[in-house]
């Protein structure tokens, strides 16, 4: 049996380039015809590690953190609702949107690794937050997105409260930061090489594309 290809995808569930390099990733994949053949995990990063529970106003916190008019807020979701539109996501932006605290997500993402249902809540808590204005910090809407895909929130929603689980989550972030990841997406392949951004489906299937003939030499 040939071993899977290892991706790993560092990523934010408030970051919408995660979105679209996943995407392509994953039409890489499936033009490729090797969904039986890699294994995808989500990794956590916190772009905003000291967002306040209360969270921040998307406009105010886009022109503290990057300097960005509202010209240059309003020309930058043009362009990420048109590429997430390439593959059918909607990013459906409203002036009320709030950037968030999203350690509690990682947790509950790693909690769905071991139910193999990782991507699934994944792109769950994405359109939450991007689609349908959601604030994905709220336990209570944590709780429902996990019943939605078939998880079980009375067994997951204490562990946001568990000290060693939130260590862990820390550790796992901490490690990737490590490695001198400092931006996301950030998508690696057998621990070996990474493709920082989101990159266009052919980039991805290149990448694949030497993988599968390495393991073949």
């Amino acid at each position: 049996m040939v071993d899977k290809i290892k991706i790993d995808i560092i990523s934010d569930v408030v970051c919408p380039w995660c979105i679209v390099g996943y995407e392509g990733l994953k039409q890489a994949i499936n033009e490729l015809g090797i969904e039986d053949k890699v294994d995808i995990e989500w990794q956590p990063f916190e772009l905003n590690p000291d967002m306040p529970a209360e969270g921040e106003e998307l406009r105010a916190h886009v022109a503290r953190k990057y300097g960005s008019s509202r010209a240059d807020s309003d020309r930058a979701r043009i362009n990420i609702a048109a590429r997430g539109a390439e593959f059918g996501f909607k990013f459906n932006y409203a002036d009320d949107m709030k950037m968030v605290n999203t350690f509690d997500a990682h947790i509950l993402l790693n909690y769905a690794k071991g139910f193999g249902k990782q991507t699934e809540l994944k792109m769950r808590l994405f359109n939450a937050f991007f689609s349908e204005h959601k604030d994905i910090s709220d336990r209570v809407v944590l709780a429902n997105e996990l019943i939605a895909v078939g998880l079980n929130p009375k067994e997951a929603i204490p562990l946001l409260d568990n000290a060693e689980v939130r260590a862990h989550i820390t550790a796992d972030k901490n490690q990737w930061l490590s490695a001198g990841i400092n931006s996301v997406p950030t998508v690696v392949f057998n621990r070996t090489s990474a493709l920082n951004g989101a990159h266009p489906v052919e980039s991805y299937k290149q990448v694949l594309s030497e993988l599968l003939a390495e393991q073949k030499a």
